[in-house]
């Protein structure tokens, strides 16, 4: 093993296990998938300083809003760029419609990609295994020499890894090849944002 890149992949997997997870009353937990703002994380990324601080406040806004509305739902809400994905599980199909209503209210959200299932709410099980999936995933994400991990975020539900940032067609299909390589990952959704090669470059520049 190449003794240089084990660190990095000590880091990836300690920040994928440690996601701050906040248990709402009425059996409504919610997952906050803030961005590390300061220091190197933020100069890495490839949302503007703005954006970082935005989806962080997203977040805490979600997490509020669906703490009043008291469904009685399992409920993540993360935010990149300003693009809001709602994954859990709800009772009924009408929470699933209310819950996208409330949350693509909130200031700052472009768009909403609302991926919530209509059925129990998971296990203490499944979210366990869906943590040490998402930490397999930003591992792997490390081991390829020709990406940058800090340009995708992960987000694993049941099994089905989600993928959010900003990067190229190339780096997308590299990131959900490696994501579907992974033990225990039954689907890769890619909510990417696409940025042209010529893009990207301009990003690094600026960072």
């Amino acid at each position: 093993m190449n003794r240089l890149r084990l660190p990095l992949r000590l880091a990836a997997t300690t920040l994928a296990v440690s996601a701050a997870v906040t248990t709402l009353p009425a059996c409504a937990p919610l997952l906050l998938g803030g961005a590390m703002l300061g220091g190197t994380m933020m100069v890495l990324d490839r949302r503007s300083s703005g954006a970082q601080v935005d989806d962080q406040a997203i977040e805490l806004k979600a997490a509020i809003r669906v703490r009043e509305l008291a469904l009685g739902a399992h409920v993540n809400a993360t935010s990149y760029n300003r693009v809001l994905l709602i994954t859990g599980e709800v009772p009924r199909e009408a929470d699933k419609a209310i819950i996208e209503q409330q949350l693509s209210r909130i200031d700052g959200v472009r768009s909403v990609v609302n991926e919530l299932a209509v059925m129990e709410a998971s296990t203490v099980g499944s979210r366990t295994s869906d943590s040490v999936i998402t930490s397999k995933v930003k591992a792997g994400f490390v081991d390829a020499k020709d990406l940058q991990v800090q340009a995708a975020k992960v987000v694993t539900e049941r099994g089905v890894v989600y993928l959010m940032g900003r990067v190229t067609e190339r780096e997308a299909a590299r990131f959900a090849d490696i994501a579907r390589s992974i033990d225990g990952v039954r689907k890769v959704v890619r909510v990417f944002e696409i940025v042209s090669e010529a893009e990207l470059a301009s990003l690094q520049t600026k960072s």
